[in-house]
């Protein structure tokens, strides 16, 4: 493993400035955190580490090469993934209420399941074509062919964890009461930025 250990902190680099770059995965983590709470936001966090797998599966199965040849299959994924995040942006605008109506908000927030919460983190991360693009060029240009497919592997086992620890560490962050506090005294006007915010997000990922 040391003969490649150059080439994993190389990786190691690259993903920590891409994982900590602002992007879908922090505005879905930062809105779990303030409306619904420190467990829902690390259930998130571990639904955007396993959609990091998704993207280390396919660049070993060699599927992102088939992505990258096609224009036509990259397009069918980026509007997919621009409707979802358009979805997400929509929700926060509808429920974005009042102040007088935040406190039934929050009740109704809470009861938002664990397995509804992961699976929004997945989604969000899987269906990302930054994060597609982000691996195919990793997987292409960074690590080496030579390289056995067992050491990718555990390059692509280490993204993930590493993903997940750094959004569960920013949910830790964000989910204290004085954050929450901070965000909540906006109200409904969090809400309505989370919403454009992640509009603006889709419409990027389309143009």
């Amino acid at each position: 493993m040391l003969v490649y250990l150059d080439e994993f902190i190389l990786i190691a680099l690259a993903h920590f400035f891409a994982v900590a770059s602002p992007g879908p995965d922090f505005a879905i983590v930062l809105k779990q955190s303030v409306q619904q709470g420190r467990a829902n936001a690390l259930w998130t966090s571990f639904g955007v580490g396993l959609g990091i797998l998704v993207h280390v599966s396919y660049c070993l199965l060699g599927v992102a090469l088939l992505l990258s040849q096609s224009e036509t299959l990259f397009t069918a994924v980026k509007y997919l993934a621009a409707l979802y995040l358009a979805y997400l942006g929509v929700q926060a605008l509808r429920y974005a209420k009042p102040n007088s109506e935040q406190e039934n908000i929050t009740e109704h927030a809470v009861t938002e399941s664990n397995w509804t919460a992961l699976k929004r983190g997945f989604l969000v991360n899987a269906l990302n074509p930054k994060a597609t693009l982000f691996f195919l060029s990793l997987f292409t240009l960074v690590i080496e062919p030579t390289t056995p497919s067992s050491v990718q592997l555990f390059y692509g086992v280490y993204m993930a964890l590493a993903t997940w620890a750094w959004f569960s560490f920013l949910s830790l962050v964000l989910s204290k009461t004085r954050v929450r506090q901070f965000f909540r005294r906006a109200g409904h006007w969090f809400d309505r930025g989370i919403g454009v915010i992640m509009l603006l997000l889709a419409v990027r990922l389309v143009i």
